[in-house]
């Protein structure tokens, strides 16, 4: 066991200073985005895990950045998270089983997207009711995928999403 925990491939390489600048100003737009017409609107379109989610749409090629495993990850991870803390209230083992059911039902379905791992979590310590679906869920989400499409696509020689 201890020889496994050696690991035994090199580390990747870094990203280029570009892809490194381009997925910094990424994250700063999408936020700024979703976070201004949250402020502007009144309406709840920020949750922890889109910041997880703007590190993964700022590498756009990834398989967890599609626009299918962005929207489609959080709103089955919290939707989850709801049934969960509605059948069995919030405690440590709804919200251990809210998170491997999501993340289940994410692989199953062929959306995984790894921030949305969180929501069943954010879900237990803020226990919403069943507008938080909607707002910010999946508003906030297709904000996210709307900024990526648009920002990408702009950029010479990128072509987002590589699928729906």
């Amino acid at each position: 066991m201890l020889e496994k925990l050696k690991g035994g491939n090199p580390r990747p390489p870094r990203a280029s200073i570009n892809q490194i600048v381009k997925a910094g100003l990424f994250g700063l737009i999408a936020i700024a985005i979703v976070a201004g017409l949250a402020e502007q609107s009144g309406e709840l379109l920020v949750m922890g895990s889109f910041g997880a989610s703007c590190v993964i749409l700022g590498f756009p090629d990834s398989p967890f950045a599609q626009p299918r495993n962005v929207v489609f990850g959080h709103a089955l991870s919290t939707a989850v998270g709801l049934v969960c803390l509605v059948v069995f209230g919030a405690h440590w083992w709804s919200m251990a089983l809210a998170v491997g059911a999501s993340i289940a039902l994410m692989h199953g379905a062929g959306v995984v997207h790894p921030p949305a791992g969180s929501n069943p979590v954010i879900v237990m310590l803020a226990k919403p009711d069943w507008g938080f679906l909607l707002f910010p869920t999946v508003t906030g989400a297709v904000l996210l995928v709307l900024t990526a499409l648009a920002y990408h696509n702009l950029q010479s020689g990128k072509a987002y999403p590589k699928y729906w």
